[in-house]
């Protein structure tokens, strides 16, 4: 097989929720930004610059080349809400842009996830009504959340943005502060679905996959927005009025996430040592880096707006974590593209 049908057939098959490439990087890059390692939080931006762009000339390709595949892909319910990463991983990129002061980018990149994000919630549920035909609970997995994510990042990213917008800075707020409590409500039907499969259905390890840990990163970025929200000024007295519902709220959702690690753990351990699964890279493993690091960066976040010292020192060990979890990631999908873009007898 030539280089060019592996990259084509790359293109063909390209994973519905490959921006969380993007998600994860960017997400650790942030959090070693807040905790003061700039330099790495640099070299992941550098990642983020390369991976994004290809990723988006890789979705283009796929559109223009093989839209019968990608068209399966969004019609089928288990891979649907795996598109969202393209919203997650936009406005954590934005928000890496945000922190080194460029602004501008970063607003273009929150519009193209809100359109994005509209786009792709009506549609999904869409799917859910009219072409789901499954009749139980065992289509839902993980990777459901994957859309709270998403509407978690543009409540994070819009808040980080809204200062600057002008005239357009109070309807931003109002936005931000309605993608939070969109998000919030999204999560609790979700993860009612998702605790009903895998509680009372049976379970296989196939079925255990990476995106299980969404269920803990989908938690902890909606603790970041409400975090974010308590700590920013909105000019608004009916916003600030609802500080001790955000405030209560977002401990609750901290809680809760940290509730899921542990338990996240038993079921990696049952899988893999117990029923002997073997650990093999698939994009899907970037989902479970992307709740490492934004837990850690959660936690930080929360102490700030909790103003509780304690707690501030848990994230300066929880980063080397999330860094190892994404370096070996990195490892197994830099093998993947040597695979794919080496001599044609090395791709058998």
């Amino acid at each position: 097989m030539t280089r060019v049908a592996r990259l084509d057939g790359a293109v063909r098959t390209l994973y519905p929720g490959a921006f969380a490439l993007v998600m994860a990087t960017g997400i650790v890059s942030n959090g070693f930004w807040i905790l003061g390692h700039e330099t790495l939080s640099d070299v992941l931006l550098g990642v983020n610059l390369v991976a994004y762009p290809a990723l988006v000339v890789g979705t283009a390709l796929r559109i223009a080349r093989h839209p019968r595949d990608l068209w399966a892909d969004l019609v089928n319910p288990r891979l649907v809400f795996s598109f969202f990463t393209i919203v997650a991983g936009s406005d954590v990129l934005g928000l890496q842009l945000l922190m080194r002061g460029h602004t501008v980018p970063a607003v273009v990149l929150w519009v193209v996830a809100l359109v994005v994000w509209v786009l792709l919630s009506y549609f999904s549920f869409a799917v859910l009504t009219f072409l789901n035909a499954g009749t139980g609970a065992d289509v839902v997995h993980g990777g459901w959340l994957i859309a709270i994510v998403g509407t978690e990042s543009l409540a994070l990213l819009g808040a980080g943005i809204a200062p600057s917008l002008g005239s357009l800075t109070s309807l931003t707020f109002v936005l931000v502060y309605t993608l939070w409590g969109i998000g919030i409500v999204l999560y609790g039907i979700f993860v009612t679905l998702f605790s009903y499969r895998i509680f009372f259905l049976r379970v296989e390890p196939a079925d255990m996959t990476p995106l299980f840990w969404v269920i803990m990163g989908a938690a902890a970025i909606s603790t970041n927005a409400g975090s974010t929200l308590l700590v920013t000024p909105t000019g608004l007295p009916f916003l600030e009025d609802m500080g001790p519902f955000v405030d209560g709220t977002t401990l609750i959702l901290w809680a809760w996430a940290t509730w899921w690690i542990p338990l996240l753990v038993v079921f990696g351990v049952w899988r893999h040592v117990v029923r002997g699964e073997t650990i093999v890279y698939h994009p899907a493993y970037w989902s479970l880096v992307f709740p490492m690091g934004m837990y850690t960066l959660a936690t930080y976040r929360l102490a700030l707006a909790a103003d509780f010292a304690p707690l501030q020192d848990v994230p300066q060990g929880l980063i080397w974590v999330a860094f190892a979890a994404w370096a070996v990631t990195m490892a197994g999908l830099l093998r993947r593209v040597a695979a794919l873009v080496g001599a044609p007898h090395a791709a058998a």
